[in-house]
């Protein structure tokens, strides 16, 4: 039976093998000084959630100030047509109010949704006039083609979130500096504002970067120099724009904190835990003056966000683009420096052993300390869901039990001795439910591993969908879960190429991992016997029969894997490896787009998806 202690700490687990652990008493000394807990956890709530079209008890008698204006004076109950939003509830016997949310309950989800897309690794899927990068002019040419020829109705990106502007630059996307702001390689240079005007002056730095597109591994830090100067000398000659001036507004103090960090990151050529101290405290005077001291590079940095929103908007026009939340953020990036209160120290998350992974991970992402984040009135969390549902469709959120409980890992301990944390599910997920109300995107749970019962009816109960996977789920596809988008494959797992040919195996075992041999067997076998097809033949029919199964399954979402429809064997990821050992996040497909769109697998893919979602 689990044992939790009064600061949420569970003090036993159990693992994947149904096998319970006890966690060592120093591992929860360690969690507690990272949380800074103390004698007593805090008493009073900072932040109070209901549910619209729910009565519910009023803590006090007092007064809702209403997010758009207005107040309400509540004596016993707080009223059941409270609008959704973000309200204050003042109490009469106390001077600082807190924050009501008021959440519709569920998310946005359309009673007719049944649809399918591509999984794209945007970096990846790069065009000819590509800049050594898959960027949102390729992504544009995705989109018009997966919503005009084959039909589709959404595209899952791997996260957008921003790296810090220093090189080496991070390939991961799920490692960002920040999950509100987005990454300026994303930028299509060509079609900023001014590049049209002057085309001879891109010249050089266009050649260079389509130069890069010669090799598959992708040059992060070389394109960062040539976007980034190309980007310096359409800055210099931006006039300004009432949309770039109304942005800025609209994002406020947020918008400049992170321009300031990326300003203060170039300066000091590193994240902020090796800045100069005066520099680490982000409200400190020290902050303020290099901000006006330094104000023209600071906006630099904010007219890069605006044109990543621009050009994203433009994408999102043709189908709903569903972007993927990281599940944390860099310990040394913006989203920590600017809300050092709510993040552990010296701890990270990650997960325990299980069938796929058996040493266990670490990811390093330092946790939302639960108590504090509720004393901040959830605002890092509610800015966070809004920012990545901004001009989508969908959201999906990465390891979404992360929603419910998180494993974190003290500095120096064996994953196997982390121990889970719990998080107020209810209370996160009422704020999901009122920003994809707002956005109207619908969202998807990775809810992949190890899963309590509980968490799969509580997301069902929100209309928040499950994920499925073909390499996973050892039914028949026609079993599946109507509410779930389903998929052959992720990231992290082998694509079917990489499967049937066992060069996936053949490449954990050069890396020296250790891969469940038996599992990999199992699913081979399962996806042989299910196809009806023999070793020897040809991989295209082998990624059709896969999907043609997959088509079966009657889930509102299904989404294929951009590296099946172009045949690749390596997976995008290979979790337990650094980039330094492998190539994660850094392959481009073997041929631009524009021949990926000519061939037939694509639009065979296509047909069988479409047709089940007709």
């Amino acid at each position: 039976m689990r044992r939790t202690d009064a600061w949420g700490v569970d003090h036993n687990y159990q693992d994947a093998f149904q096998k319970w652990h006890d966690v060592p008493p120093e591992t929860i000394q360690a969690i507690h000084r990272a949380m800074e807990a103390g004698d007593l956890p805090p008493g009073d709530d900072p932040v109070l959630i209901v549910e619209t079209g729910r009565s519910r008890p009023a803590p006090a008698p007092g007064t809702i100030l209403l997010e758009g204006g207005g107040s309400l004076p509540v004596n016993k109950r707080i009223p059941a047509d409270l609008p959704p939003g973000y309200h204050q509830f003042q109490r009469d016997d106390r001077a600082e109010p807190v924050r009501l949310i008021a959440s519709p309950g569920k998310c946005w989800l359309p009673e007719d949704l049944k649809t399918w897309g591509w999984a794209v690794q945007l970096y990846a899927a790069r065009s000819r006039q590509s800049w050594g990068i898959g960027d949102f002019a390729s992504l544009e040419q995705l989109a018009r083609w997966s919503a005009g020829e084959l039909q589709a109705r959404m595209l899952l990106l791997n996260p957008l979130s921003a790296a810090i502007p220093v090189k080496p630059q991070q390939a991961s996307p799920y490692y960002p500096s920040s999950r509100r702001f987005f990454n300026p390689l994303w930028i299509d240079v060509e079609s900023v504002p001014g590049a049209s005007d002057d085309p001879a002056s891109l010249a050089e730095a266009t050649r260079a970067g389509r130069e890069l597109n010669r090799t598959r591994l992708i040059d992060r830090d070389r394109i960062f120099d040539l976007k980034m100067r190309a980007l310096e000398s359409l800055w210099k000659r931006f006039a300004g724009d009432d949309s770039f001036s109304a942005f800025c507004r609209e994002q406020g103090t947020d918008l400049d904190r992170y321009a300031t960090f990326c300003a203060l990151a170039e300066r000091h050529g590193t994240g902020w835990h090796s800045w100069p101290d005066e520099f680490q405290d982000p409200q400190g005077s020290a902050v303020a003056r290099f901000a006006h001291e330094n104000g023209r590079r600071v906006d630099f940095h904010k007219w890069l966000q605006w044109l990543i929103d621009r050009q994203l908007a433009r994408c999102s026009k043709h189908l709903a683009i569903m972007q993927d939340l990281p599940i944390g953020v860099d310990p040394d990036g913006a989203d920590v420096w600017a809300w050092q209160e709510v993040y552990a120290k010296r701890t990270g998350v990650g997960a325990p052993p299980d069938e796929f992974n058996t040493q266990g991970q670490n990811w390093g992402l330092p946790p939302f300390i639960p108590h504090r984040l509720r004393a901040a009135g959830y605002e890092p969390f509610i800015q966070t869901i809004r920012a990545v549902l901004r001009n989508g469709g969908g959201l999906r959120i990465d390891h979404v039990m992360g929603l419910f409980r998180l494993f974190w890992i003290p500095e120096g301990v064996h994953p196997k001795d982390g121990a889970y944390v719990r998080y107020n599910a209810d209370e996160l997920l009422a704020i999901v439910a009122l920003e994809s109300q707002r956005a109207r995107a619908y969202v998807v749970g990775e809810d992949l591993g190890t899963v309590e019962n509980e968490v799969r009816r509580k997301l069902a109960r929100r209309n928040v969908l499950s994920y499925r996977l073909l390499w996973f789920e050892k039914k028949d596809p026609k079993t599946y879960p109507k509410q779930a988008l389903a998929a052959v494959t992720t990231h992290d797992l082998p694509t079917v190429a990489g499967l049937w040919t066992g060069s996936d195996l053949a490449r954990q075992h050069e890396l020296k991992l250790k891969p469940n041999e038996e599992s990999t067997a199992e699913i081979h076998q399962r996806l042989a016997r299910a196809t009806r097809l023999e070793s020897g033949c040809a991989l295209e029919n082998v990624i059709e029969g896969a999907y043609s199964l997959l088509a079966r399954a009657p889930s509102r979402i299904l989404t294929a894997a951009l590296e099946d429809a172009a045949c690749v064997e390596e997976r995008p990821n290979i979790p337990a490896t650094t980039c330094e050992q492998n190539p994660n996040w850094s392959q481009a497909l073997p041929m631009p787009i524009e021949e990926l769109m000519q061939r037939d697998l694509p639009r065979k893919i296509a047909r069988v998806l479409h047709e089940r979602s007709g």
